[in-house]
């Protein structure tokens, strides 16, 4: 059940995610997505990762990418 708000906000990301992947646009530019970037299997792949990384998220799959994330993010790595 989505009685969990933290689980309703990782599904509306997930699902932001899959609706940019479907429409072929960025996101991040205002572009229509006319601009020849559906074909960009980088972009495409990026799109399908976040939504899967979201499902993680729900799930409690943590993987190494957000572990990192969290150190360099919570511990001042570097500093």
């Amino acid at each position: 059940s989505l009685t969990q708000s933290r689980h309703s906000r990782h599904l509306a990301a997930c699902a932001a995610a899959l609706a940019r992947f479907g429409r072929g646009d960025s996101g991040d530019n205002g572009d229509s997505g006319d601009s020849g970037d559906n074909g960009d299997l980088a972009v495409a792949a990026e799109r399908l990762r976040v939504a899967r990384r979201e499902l993680g998220r729900i799930t409690g799959h943590v993987g190494a990418e957000d572990v990192l994330d969290i150190i360099f993010r919570d511990f001042c790595v570097g500093k």
